[in-house]
C-alpha cells in the first residue's frame, strides 16, 4: 500500500470518530496512540480538566534539535441542521472529491502526517506530531500541549499548522476572542413596564452598541494589511431570551466574536462596551437588586504574524514547490499560540477553507495527492 493509499485509509478511520467539539475526542486519540506504538513511537497525552478530552504529541525520529512540528486539531464543527447528501461520518468519493465532516478541516492533514510516520522514524531529524482538541471553539486545548512541548522537546526548526490553505504558505492570521453577555431581568406583565425590566430590551440596547463598534472598525480599516476583510470584525453569533410575548423577559444571553489583525488589541476595542455594560448593570440594580449584566470572555486566540518566519517560509517552499508570496488569512488558528511559545510558524495544508464547516464538506483528491508529495519531500529533507 502506498503512503497516499494509507493516508486515505487513515482519513476514513479518523472521520468515523465523531469528534464534534461538544463531544469527547478520546476514541480518536487512543487510536492514534495505538497506531504510533505499532511504529515504535511513544506519545504523550495532555488531558483537559475533565479527563474527557486530550491533546497528544509525539516525536518520530531522534531526540535532536532542528526537527519540524506538524500540528492539527482533532475536533470538528457540528453537522446539526445541515443538509448533507450522505453520512457525514463516512467518506464518500465522487467527482474527484472526498466528502465527509473533517476531510478538509483538518483530518486530511493529520491522516497524511500519520501515513508518513514509517518514513519519519528513520530520519536524522525528528518530526514532532501535535494533535489538539477544542480548536473550533476558541483554540482552548492546544495551549497546555504547546507549553509542554516548549519545555520538553529539542528545539525544532519550525512548526507547520496544517489548516486548509490549498498548500499555500500562510504567515499571518487574525486573533479571535469570544464573549458572552448574560442579562438578568425582572419579570412582570408586559403591560406594566414600570414593574419590571425586560432582559431582552437590555440585550437589544447592548447589541446595538456592538453594531456601532463593528461599523467603526470597518471605517478605520487598513486596506493594505493583507487580510480579507482588512478590518477587525465583530459579529453576534447566538442570542436567546424570554419566555413569552406578554412577559417582560427575565433572562437574555448573546455570544459575539471579535477578530482582530495583529496590532489591534481586542480589549481596547471593547473598552467602551465594557463601560456600557457596567453602567447598565448599575442602572438595573438600582431598580431591582437581583438584576444585572455580566460580560465574560470565553476564549482568546492570539494572532500570528510574519515576524521571524523567513527561514520557515524558505524551508516549506522546498516542500510545496511553490514560489508565490506568502498570504494572510482572516480566520484564527493555533499558529499564533505556537509562535508565542517561540516556534517559527507557518500554516500550510491540503484542502480549502471555503469547504470547511459546510454541509457536504470535501477535499479534492488532487489536494490529498499534493499533501502526500509535501510529506514525501519533508521525509527526504529530514533524512
Amino acid at each position: 500500500m502506498t503512503n497516499l493509499a494509507t493516508a486515505r485509509s487513515i482519513l476514513e478511520t479518523l472521520v468515523a470518530f465523531d469528534t464534534t467539539s461538544s463531544r469527547s475526542n478520546l476514541a480518536l486519540i487512543e487510536w492514534v496512540e495505538d497506531y504510533l506504538a505499532q511504529h515504535g513511537v511513544a506519545s504523550t497525552r495532555v488531558p483537559d480538566e475533565t479527563g474527557k478530552k486530550a491533546n497528544l504529541f509525539a516525536t518520530c525520529g531522534p531526540q535532536v534539535e532542528g526537527g519540524v512540528i506538524l500540528s492539527g486539531h482533532s475536533d470538528v464543527v457540528p453537522v446539526d441542521g445541515q443538509a448533507w447528501s450522505s453520512d457525514p461520518w463516512t467518506v464518500r468519493e465522487a467527482d474527484g472529491k472526498l466528502f465527509a465532516r473533517g476531510t478538509s478541516d483538518m483530518k486530511g492533514f493529520i491522516a497524511l502526517a500519520l501515513a508518513y510516520v514509517p518514513r519519519f522514524v528513520v530520519g536524522t531529524k525528528p518530526v514532532h506530531l501535535a494533535i489538539s482538541y477544542d480548536e473550533e471553539v476558541g483554540c482552548k486545548g492546544a495551549g497546555a500541549m504547546i507549553e509542554r512541548m516548549a519545555k520538553g522537546i529539542p528545539a525544532p526548526r519550525l512548526a507547520i499548522v496544517g489548516e486548509p490553505s490549498l498548500m499555500r504558505i500562510i504567515t499571518g492570521h487574525k486573533g479571535s476572542s469570544n464573549y458572552e453577555v448574560t442579562i438578568r431581568g425582572h419579570e412582570a406583565h408586559s403591560s406594566l413596564v414600570n414593574h419590571g425590566i425586560s432582559a431582552n430590551m437590555v440585550a437589544v440596547r447592548l447589541m446595538g452598541e456592538l453594531l456601532e463598534i463593528a461599523q467603526q472598525l470597518e471605517k478605520s480599516a487598513d486596506p493594505d494589511n493583507g487580510f480579507d476583510p482588512p478590518q477587525a470584525t465583530l459579529t453576534i453569533g447566538k442570542m436567546e431570551g424570554g419566555t413569552a410575548a406578554n412577559i417582560l423577559a427575565g433572562h437574555a444571553r448573546f455570544v459575539f466574536d471579535l477578530r482582530c489583525p495583529p496590532g489591534i488589541d481586542p480589549e481596547a476595542v471593547l473598552a467602551p462596551f465594557r463601560e456600557s455594560c457596567a453602567r447598565v448593570d448599575a442602572e438595573m440594580k438600582a431598580r431591582f437588586a437581583e438584576t444585572g449584566v455580566e460580560l465574560e470572555r470565553l476564549a482568546s486566540t492570539p494572532p500570528m504574524t510574519a515576524a521571524g518566519s523567513e527561514d520557515a517560509v524558505a524551508f516549506v517552499r522546498k516542500l510545496t514547490g511553490e514560489n508565490t508570496p506568502p498570504a494572510q488569512v482572516a480566520y484564527a488558528a493555533e499558529g499564533g499560540q505556537f509562535q508565542q511559545a517561540g516556534f517559527p510558524t507557518v500554516i500550510c495544508g491540503p484542502g480549502s477553507i471555503e469547504q470547511a464547516h459546510q454541509p457536504d464538506e470535501w477535499i479534492a483528491l488532487s489536494q490529498l495527492e499534493a499533501g502526500a508529495r509535501f510529506m514525501e519531500r519533508l521525509a527526504a529533507e529530514l533524512t
